[in-house]
């Protein structure tokens, strides 16, 4: 995936902020399947969780944001100008991909009943204050709905690849960003209000809500060529086979079923899943991308997701 050099980047959605002060907070119990199994399985736990963290690990409603987090705006980030930056820095890739996503969801949201409204983006190191309360690169990107706030410690991708097995290409980084875009979506259409997020299992609306951020990532893709910046360029090069295949190696590698069995070595407990499998992600991402369409990515629509 190439974003084309001259798209216009800038931003002041994306902003940078440093540390946040302390790290999330581990009041409530987690369901690990196999038991604790240390900090690298409440990394698995928690990756790709997409909405409001604090809600798995304090057990209860998301605290409102403080005037003190409300204050921590961060620094747009300066060195972010071209679709070449982009192409070179993932703190530019996560900014891009937004604006991509931005330009889609925009014109997507008029015909689908609802209305849009861009999130914000916060590229961080080590941990960060949110409307969530705060988070440690430990948790992995997520999205906030209490901020509309889309969190990437891009230092994450580097683990995608070397932990969990997925591609280093760039899609496979920009399908984190448009995954948790996805999340976003489903706060402004009211699917996160609608549903009934206290089941696991590969049936559950937990699991849905999740394939379902995983098809308009792929919807996203499928549009990614036809996204134009405020100037009306091109923001990105038509998408290959290869780059097709990154993103569904990233998908893979954050299936419930390849975290509990092939990266923590315990046993692969469907019951507990909150995420989907591999193969659920691969499908429908593949179907969002195929399709293209808002309506395709109505997981809580089929029987079997």
């Amino acid at each position: 995936m190439t974003f084309n050099p001259n798209a216009e980047i800038r931003s002041d959605n994306t902003r940078r902020r440093s540390g946040g002060g302390g790290g999330m907070r581990r009041g409530g119990a987690i369901a690990l399947g196999g038991g604790g199994l240390g900090t690298l399985v409440i990394v698995i736990v928690l990756l790709f969780l997409g909405v409001d963290p604090s809600m798995l690990l304090g057990g209860g409603q998301a605290p409102a944001p403080s005037s003190q987090q409300q204050s921590q705006q961060g620094s747009v980030l300066e060195e972010c100008q071209t679709g070449a930056d982009a192409n070179n820095n993932d703190d530019c890739l996560v900014q891009a991909t937004v604006e991509s996503a931005d330009s889609l969801w925009e014109g997507e949201a008029k015909g689908s009943g609802f209305q849009f409204q861009e999130p914000q983006a916060v590229v961080f190191t080590d941990s960060v204050n949110t409307g969530c309360g705060p988070a440690t690169s430990a948790t992995g990107p997520f999205y906030c709905p209490a901020d509309s706030t889309i969190y990437v410690d891009t230092s994450f991708y580097e683990q995608l690849s070397s932990r969990f097995g997925a591609s280093s290409g760039q899609l496979a980084k920009a399908y984190v960003v448009a995954h948790e875009y996805g999340h976003h979506i489903q706060r402004l259409d009211g699917t996160m209000e609608r549903i009934d997020r206290s089941g696991t299992g590969p049936d559950s609306d937990q699991v849905r809500l999740e394939l379902q951020a995983d098809c308009y990532a792929g919807m996203w893709a499928h549009h990614a060529a036809t996204t134009v910046d405020e100037d009306g360029k091109a923001m990105l090069q038509p998408l290959t086979d290869n780059d097709v295949d990154d993103a569904l190696s990233a998908a893979s590698a954050v299936g419930d079923d390849h975290i509990q069995g092939e990266v923590a070595g315990g046993e692969v407990v469907p019951d507990t899943w909150t995420h989907g499998s591999s193969a659920q992600r691969r499908n429908w991402f593949v179907k969002g991308y195929n399709e293209g369409t808002y309506k395709a990515c109505n997981t809580f629509a089929v029987d079997r997701p």
